[in-house]
């Protein structure tokens, strides 16, 4: 018999979502919320809508609701750079972002997953503001805030573990925000002896991961997203539904990463298009966008075998398709 697991509450954050200085540390003026190339909003019932969601690029996206703007998994490198993923494992990107980072609006959260370049790049580790609150893993919070090599560390990061979760309330102008924030499971590697031997050696492979942000609406209502992180579909998932049985909006990373390069795909350590149709099957959510499915040459699944999969399994009106820079209108 599964045991739901238990969330424990381990931080409490206020932010001012009246903070309207930009999230890097060298920019002056604040640039305005990025204008959607193509806004889109819920397939079969629209209406009302009072959040955004904006796909950036690969993992990262801009959610807004009342004044408070989150941003995930920050990449802003352009078509050719490169990223390290690890001992002798880099990766290309192929695309651009929507926005650069000198274009972001004032940012108040950011979500990351993981501790990985193509989730939190050279470029914004070293152009983020310091005192920017972040929520992430222990693994992370070491490197950006504790470890001795750093000179500039950042100094609000939020460090939570599978289950634990942080309560945030937002006071401004444009009203009072109240959200939870819960590291749900993730495993960037199958489980064995490749995950052991990681784990024990620091091979490169960091932990990560997925989250549920808990949006309090009105008359109490709860707003599940649930953010897959990168992780593949692993026995730790079925835990998640047991605990949120019901999910408004899912963002799924796909991609099929497959290490360690575009040219000897040995090893898949991100969902491709099967994986990510059978989470779409466990999670059952009611909107799902899938995200970092086409970036970097080590994205081997592409989007279309998804999309595929998707109508085969008669779900096209649960799924909502966002090109880089489009925009997701909905109800909370």
């Amino acid at each position: 018999m599964s045991i739901t697991p238990q969330v424990s509450l381990t931080a409490k954050l206020t932010i001012n979502t009246d903070d309207h200085r930009p999230p890097t540390k060298d920019a002056v003026v604040p640039g305005p919320a990025p204008t959607p190339r193509e806004l889109k909003v819920h397939p079969t019932n629209p209406g009302g809508e009072n959040a955004t969601l904006t796909f950036v690029g690969t993992a990262t996206t801009l959610l807004e609701w009342r004044g408070l703007r989150i941003m995930t998994d920050p990449n802003f490198l352009h078509a050719g750079d490169h990223v390290h993923l690890g001992p002798g494992v880099t990766a290309q990107r192929l695309t651009n972002p929507s926005v650069s980072i000198d274009e972001l609006p004032p940012i108040h959260l950011v979500l990351l997953s993981h501790y990985h370049e193509d989730h939190f790049d050279k470029l914004v580790e070293d152009r983020l503001r310091r005192d920017l609150p972040i929520i992430s893993t222990p693994h992370a919070k070491h490197h950006l805030a504790e470890a001795q090599a750093k000179d500039e560390p950042f100094v609000t990061v939020t460090a939570l573990d599978t289950w634990q979760a942080a309560d945030i309330h937002a006071v401004g102008a444009a009203g009072d925000a109240n959200l939870k924030v819960i590291a749900m499971p993730g495993k960037h590697l199958p489980p064995g002896i490749l995950d052991m031997v990681n784990s024990a050696l620091g091979a490169g492979i960091p932990p990560t991961n997925g989250w549920m942000v808990e949006l309090l609406g009105e008359g109490g209502k709860t707003f599940r997203i649930y953010i897959s992180g990168d992780t593949l579909m692993v026995d730790d998932l079925k835990s998640i539904p047991e605990k949120f049985p019901h999910v408004d909006l899912m963002l799924i990373h796909l991609g099929g990463t497959s290490i360690p390069g575009p040219n000897l795909p040995l090893l898949m350590v991100t969902m491709d298009a099967d994986q990510g149709i059978q989470l779409v099957h466990l999670i059952n959510p009611d909107v799902t966008i899938p995200i970092h499915y086409d970036d970097y040459d080590a994205f081997k699944s592409p989007l279309k075998d998804f999309q595929d999969l998707v109508t085969e399994a008669g779900l096209d009106k649960k799924v909502v398709y966002l090109n880089r820079g489009d925009q997701y209108a909905f109800k909370i």
